[in-house]
């Protein structure tokens, strides 16, 4: 009889479910907070993707232009520019702002090791090459191909005599950008 009294007891108990009012609790707070958690990842996740992103491709881009840059005034590459002959009439010519703005960099010193520098700085950012997946590989490698890219780019400017760039002024000013 004595059993049969605890099951009556436990059956009709109003205070069972404050028992387990805690867990209760403890459970639905998990399960948004988790939910909750997945939506504000991928928001984040996102925004810091696209960040990071622009920052390496910033990098890149700067690279690629600085490439192009001094694979043009090496010698064998640079042109001059025709001579203009003087017109026969004898009033004097004014130049256009064009022409007067328009100024060539000097030619680099013919030397096969800087030339051979700058087009392995070319290849490693060129960005025909750089691959866009978005896998572990494919990233790890674009960062790498940057990190050499940015060596190569200090050998140059040491080679050339050039004051190093504004790498870290564009690399600042961009984690000021919201994405």
């Amino acid at each position: 009889m004595a059993s049969n009294h605890q099951t009556i007891n436990s059956a009709e108990d109003p205070f069972d479910s404050l028992l387990h009012l805690e867990t209760q609790f403890y459970t639905e707070g998990y399960n948004q907070g988790a939910a909750d958690g997945v939506l504000a990842g991928r928001t984040e996740g996102r925004q810091l993707g696209l960040e990071k992103g622009y920052q390496k491709f910033l990098e890149a881009g700067r690279l690629y232009g600085r490439a192009l840059v001094w694979a043009n005034r090496l010698p064998n590459r640079s042109s001059s520019p025709p001579s203009k002959s003087l017109p026969a009439s004898s009033e004097p010519v004014v130049p256009t702002e064009t022409e007067t703005e328009k100024k060539d960099l000097p030619p680099l010193s013919k030397n096969p090791r800087l030339e051979k520098h700058i087009t392995t700085l070319y290849a490693l950012v060129e960005t025909e090459s750089l691959s866009m997946e978005n896998t572990d590989e494919a990233v790890n490698d674009f960062d790498d191909r940057i990190k050499r890219g940015q060596g190569k780019a200090k050998i140059i400017e040491r080679m050339v005599g050039e004051k190093a760039s504004g790498g870290e002024e564009a690399e600042t000013a961009s984690k000021g950008v919201t994405v």
